[in-house]
């Protein structure tokens, strides 16, 4: 399975020749190859995960591809037919294995509705929590994309997660509201939180490969 990291939290993964794409949203650049897409997953209703554009650029190539979402997404996307999946679900897309956990958005202030938000588990080996720091059901965490800045957290509580899960690898995503600099800080954290389970950090830069 290869995983493509594209801006921002968009991620696309490729198997068997059909792909799967993953919180393509307002920050990620317009999607232009989508042919033999499965499925999209949208995490939550942010327009930094999704917008109708992005989903109308997927649609038009691959109009038979299944969105994934929880109700918080079906509400905001009335326009698609949307699958809503709840924690504890799970799910085959074409090539795929798709399990979902968590269930909340994390906490952005008290003044701020707290939305849906799921988690996708993709074939028992990618771990994305969308905006949460939610913890799947696996006793092993082969690769996990950790949030690395946004109004909703900081980095005491990335770096606590990676320590507790102890992933074999890690990458970073939500990370187009930082600087270059505060991107760079953020990483560092993330490969030390890393290593100290016996794991590899891996600098995945939009646009960049990886095979799991």
């Amino acid at each position: 399975m290869k995983l493509t990291k594209l801006e921002h939290a968009a991620l696309v993964l490729e198997d068997d020749g059909k792909r799967l794409f993953i919180d393509p949203g307002s920050f990620t650049t317009p999607i232009t190859e989508a042919t033999n897409t499965v499925a999209v997953v949208i995490t939550h209703e942010h327009a930094d995960h999704w917008t109708p554009e992005q989903l109308r650029r997927i649609l038009d190539t691959s109009p038979d591809a299944v969105i994934y979402g929880p109700e918080g997404v079906a509400r905001a996307a009335s326009d698609f037919t949307v699958t809503v999946v709840h924690p504890g679900d799970a799910v085959e897309a074409g090539p795929f294995r798709l399990r979902f956990f968590g269930g909340e958005h994390a906490v952005i202030h008290s003044s701020i509705p707290v939305v849906d938000n799921i988690g996708v588990v993709v074939d028992d080996a990618l771990v994305y929590p969308g905006d949460s720091f939610a913890v799947p059901d696996l006793t092993e965490i082969d690769v996990l994309a950790v949030p690395s800045s946004a109004p909703w957290l900081k980095a005491s509580e990335f770096i606590d997660y990676v320590l507790d899960l102890k992933p074999r690898r890690t990458f970073s995503t939500h990370e187009m509201v930082s600087s270059v600099a505060g991107k760079q800080m953020a990483d560092d954290r993330i490969r030390w939180a890393t290593e100290q389970g016996g794991g590899r950090f891996i600098d995945l830069q939009p646009g960049d490969t990886y095979e799991i």
